[in-house]
């Protein structure tokens, strides 16, 4: 919270995030690992005339354009879940995650927002509140989201995360935090599209796709293990192996394959899609600055974008 010119103001923020295991698999109550990154959405509010939104992130180009329709019902969401009626209040959106998709952007705003609502109308919501409310804030970009990515972004860390009722959400504990680079295609991807997308080929083909979702279950347990005793060699095969398991269900691109490739060629101890595939973005894991850095710096050659952060 601040005061400022002499008005209330409240100010809050949502952390980004990468899914390091089972995006996809994880809506068909599969668990899967996030981890929230060091880049946050930070969300101010103050007093106006009427209901505003200025959304001053920065962004893959096209991203803020092609999303403006699924914002607005997120908002209007959010602010239905969070008991307001009719708010007269500015909300400016910032802070120095990039609005791309594959890093949570969405989540990450849904909860500054959810936040900064609690803070201004001095509502006293929980973590666990926010974190409800901006679940039904992704419902307005992703349709049917699995939670993970609102989770990640209100708990922060490392999360292992599984669907149902109630969800299941454990923060996982790491070594010590470990260096990854995010690459991004500059595809912005239609989330809802992609999942309904997989949705129609597992009905289609369920002999083929229920062995693929079982080897991703075994997978994340097996994943978990490897984090928890810090075996980054292991991790680094079931990274692999991940993204073999999404390419298998169609929601990889050449793009994403491309940088995969890049990272892993210049020694990234594994490399894959992050989010909803698609475009977006690609994570890989660099233990060390300097491994990061080269890296980072072999893909930025190429062209892309890169975010240098940590998980964990």
């Amino acid at each position: 919270m601040m005061i400022s010119k002499g008005d209330y103001m409240a100010e809050s923020s949502g952390f980004g995030k990468v899914i390091l295991f089972n995006e996809h698999f994880v809506v068909y109550n599969i668990p899967a690992i996030a981890s929230a990154i060091g880049m946050k959405t930070v969300t101010s509010i103050e007093p106006a005339d009427k209901l505003t939104l200025i959304d001053n992130r920065k962004e893959t180009p096209g991203y803020k354009k092609e999303k403006m329709g699924q914002q607005k019902n997120s908002l209007k969401r959010i602010i239905h879940a969070a008991g307001i009626d009719n708010p007269n209040i500015k909300i400016i959106i910032e802070g120095d995650l990039i609005a791309s998709s594959g890093i949570g952007a969405s989540a990450a705003s849904c909860v500054a927002i959810a936040s900064a609502l609690s803070d201004y109308f001095n509502l006293g919501f929980s973590d666990k509140k926010i974190n409800e409310i901006a679940y039904e804030g992704e419902k307005g970009y992703h349709g049917t989201p699995s939670g993970i990515d609102n989770t990640a972004a209100t708990y922060g860390g490392l999360v292992w995360f599984k669907k149902g009722k109630p969800n299941v959400i454990e923060r996982l504990n790491i070594q010590s935090p470990v260096e990854i680079v995010i690459a991004n295609t500059g595809i912005v991807a239609d989330t809802s599209k992609v999942v309904a997308g997989v949705r129609e080929r597992k009905e289609k083909n369920p002999g083929k796709y229920n062995k693929i979702f079982n080897d991703a279950e075994k997978l994340v347990y097996d994943a978990r293990k490897a984090l928890e005793v810090f075996d980054l060699k292991r991790v680094r095969a079931l990274m692999n192996e991940n993204h073999s398991l999404l390419q298998e269900i169609g929601v990889s691109c050449k793009e994403l394959d491309f940088l995969v490739k890049l990272a892993k060629d210049n020694g990234a101890y594994g490399a894959k899609l992050t989010g909803g595939g698609a475009g977006g973005n690609m994570v890989a894991l660099t233990p060390t600055k300097h491994l990061q850095e080269k890296v980072a710096s072999a893909i930025e050659k190429e062209g892309f974008e890169v975010l240098r952060t940590t998980i964990g």
